[in-house]
């Protein structure tokens, strides 16, 4: 239910429903979107610009415990997990990153490697 509420809607407005929903989810799926907002802008795209253009909830890991019951014996308990995937999109086809702005470091030149230093073996041979 939390996935589809956010689904084709502008990032700062998901992010606002989110924030009022009453609901378990709502908590982890603003972190996820707050997290692929900070990926898109790393990646030179702007907040204003991205829209959740997809939000799919699929089955993840289920791992299996056993709780004691009647005349020894044992049932299962399946403790289920769910992997969450989150598409972002810029509103305009057009819309292309800015350019980062980064600083690359000046390449350091590596001195050549002296001469091999004479073998343990030909410093005693020439004694």
């Amino acid at each position: 239910m939390v996935a589809s509420f956010v689904k084709g809607k502008t990032v700062s407005d998901a992010l606002a429903r989110l924030e009022l929903l009453p609901k378990r989810a709502s908590d982890v799926v603003k972190k996820l979107v707050d997290s692929a907002v900070s990926n898109a802008k790393q990646k030179g795209f702007e907040e204003k610009d991205l829209i959740v253009r997809n939000f799919t909830v699929d089955e993840g890991v289920i791992m299996y415990r056993r709780r004691a019951r009647a005349r020894g014996s044992a049932s299962p308990i399946r403790k289920r997990t769910s992997h969450l995937l989150v598409t972002l999109e810029a509103k305009d086809a057009e819309a292309k990153p800015k350019a980062a702005k980064t600083a690359k470091a000046p390449a350091k030149k590596v001195a050549k490697p002296k001469a091999a230093a004479k073998s343990k073996a030909e410093t005693i041979t020439k004694k």
